[in-house]
């Protein structure tokens, strides 16, 4: 597995980044800057053509904190952004991380074609030296982290999901529609403590982090591979609630003393955003995002996909 499992494409590389980073100590956050790239790869040679967006990830462990992305820009080797990515990280654990900044062309049917990128050793990084907050062009490379170590196998989820807009039975009058969530069965699951594992599933739609939008399934006793069959009905989305909503599905050990997470999913849009507000959760995978756009895309069927179980900073509930 790496960086590009889920991507495609072969572009020489060409062209530059500009972009500054910073860490804002008031905020305990990791700001990056993209400001533009120029005179970047042609990645569909057919129509001449770049639809470029940038990508960001915090190496080792990518998937603790997720990806973030820029909005994308069509038909322009020279895309301007003045997007800041953040990340909501102690600064003392930079130290551990490098950060990977890499360009995509965003391919209509999502074989996404790599375009160039820029690593920094963050452990290596003078936060003090104001040289270091100033927006520098930077030359893109070709992969240099295609064997990016994962993290521990947290095992896989089989899952469906199905967005119904006008659900029968309903009132007339309403114009929301509800989505199906029907988690199947898990796979490989990791043993935490010997050899006995009860697990079941919790879900909540963000960003409601009420008590009232959390739903699990029943416990599965006594293996790593369990089979829930259960189904999950969340209703009031209109359509345009689904670009701003995010489904997480967590996998817990069952203790009589305390549950233990064992990883999880977090399937929507992965923007970064929700409702114009910046958030850590909307943070999907590319296989993640890519199931959530099949179900929008097609409503009243059922879109169904086995996706790699990962470690996620789980949503608190408020009353």
């Amino acid at each position: 597995m790496s960086i590009y499992s889920a991507d495609f494409g072969n572009v020489d590389v060409k062209g530059n980044i500009q972009f500054a980073i910073d860490y804002v100590e008031q905020l305990n956050e990791l700001h990056i800057f993209i400001c533009q790239c120029k005179d970047l790869a042609v990645a569909d040679v057919k129509r001449q053509r770049s639809d470029p967006y940038v990508k960001t990830y915090l190496l080792p462990e990518k998937y603790r904190l997720g990806k973030r992305k820029t909005s994308v820009k069509k038909k322009t080797f020279n895309p301007v952004y003045n997007e800041i990515l953040r990340y909501k990280i102690e600064k003392e654990l930079l130290k551990n991380q490098s950060l990977n900044i890499s360009v995509w062309h965003n391919d209509t049917f999502g074989r996404n074609s790599f375009l160039g990128e820029v690593e920094l050793d963050l452990g290596a990084w003078d936060w003090n030296d104001p040289s270091n907050k100033q927006i520098n062009w930077f030359p893109l490379k070709p992969r240099t982290s295609a064997i990016t170590p994962d993290p521990e196998n947290r095992g896989e989820m089989k899952l469906a999901l199905q967005y119904v807009p006008h659900p029968i039975g309903g009132k007339k009058t309403l114009s929301t529609g509800e989505v199906h969530i029907w988690v199947k069965e898990c796979h490989n699951l990791p043993l935490l403590r010997g050899n006995r594992l009860n697990s079941f599933i919790k879900c909540t739609i963000l960003p409601d982090t009420s008590r009232k939008s959390r739903q699990k399934t029943r416990t599965v006793a006594k293996t790593t591979n369990p089979v829930f069959n259960h189904t999950m009905v969340y209703d009031g989305f209109r359509p345009e609630d689904l670009k701003e909503a995010c489904i997480e599905l967590t996998v817990w050990d069952h203790n009589k003393l305390a549950n233990h997470f064992l990883g999880g999913l977090r399937i929507g849009l992965g923007t970064g955003k929700s409702y114009g507000t910046t958030v850590d959760w909307m943070d999907s995978t590319s296989d993640e995002t890519a199931l959530w756009e099949k179900m929008m895309k097609s409503p009243n069927t059922w879109i169904e996909d086995t996706l790699p179980l990962r470690m996620l900073m789980v949503a608190k509930l408020t009353k």
